[in-house]
């Protein structure tokens, strides 16, 4: 690997600063406020999260998915359960994720357990979407080695052709995943890396969240 220096690459962060007193009691309705404002921003794909699962052997695995929908019990995103990321939520079901939006100098990182939805839940978003983005879904053998491109595209134009006039059935190994968090941390960058960074963690009874700040 050639030689390459990077530690000039860095710049200042000028955002207004967060207090205790303007974060809200409960995290999820935080969350939905600074996600509110990521997607009123310019900011593109303000839904995209980072989502770290571990295997069995320890190793860390580390993607980005897209946030389809909060609920009371957690954060909600669909995949493959044939992938690799299904294969270690198998293995492991402890999981976080992470939003960066450096336009608004922010990020939140979420730590919890993962939990699939309902097969009810899984068909119902399946059919909502576009009619190409549920050919791929069924067309793809995701994570595991494919022959090469036109191999791919080949099993997609057979299955559009083969359902033409119908609609495309849900597959089985495509479906939701629920994370039910345990530990929220909301992050501010601040001038002179002096950034604010609190954290959220449930009381015994997971109906309260204590509130602390961070050291940066």
């Amino acid at each position: 690997m050639p030689n390459r220096d990077y530690q000039n690459q860095r710049r200042d962060y000028s955002a207004p600063g967060l207090s205790k007193t303007q974060l809200n009691p409960s995290p999820f309705v935080q969350f939905t406020q600074w996600m509110e404002e990521a997607i009123a921003s310019p900011i593109q794909d303000a839904t995209a999260m980072s989502l770290a699962t571990v295997d069995a052997s320890g190793q860390p695995h580390n993607r980005i998915v897209l946030l389809k929908e909060t609920t009371p019990n957690g954060f909600v995103f669909y995949t493959h359960y044939d992938s690799a990321k299904g294969h270690e939520v198998d293995q492991n079901q402890k999981a976080a994720l992470l939003f960066f939006w450096p336009e608004l100098e922010r990020q939140i990182r979420i730590e919890g357990t993962l939990t699939k939805v309902s097969q009810e839940t899984s068909k119902a978003y399946f059919e909502s979407r576009p009619r190409d983005s549920q050919l791929a879904a069924l067309s793809s053998n995701q994570s595991h080695e494919v022959a090469s491109r036109a191999a791919l595209e080949n099993t997609f134009e057979h299955n559009a052709q083969k359902y033409t006039g119908q609609a495309i059935p849900h597959p089985k190994h495509w479906g939701g995943y629920c994370l039910q968090p345990n530990k929220f941390e909301f992050w501010q960058g601040r001038p002179n890396r002096l950034h604010d960074r609190f954290i959220y963690t449930p009381n015994e009874n997971a109906t309260l969240w204590a509130i602390q700040r961070l050291s940066p």
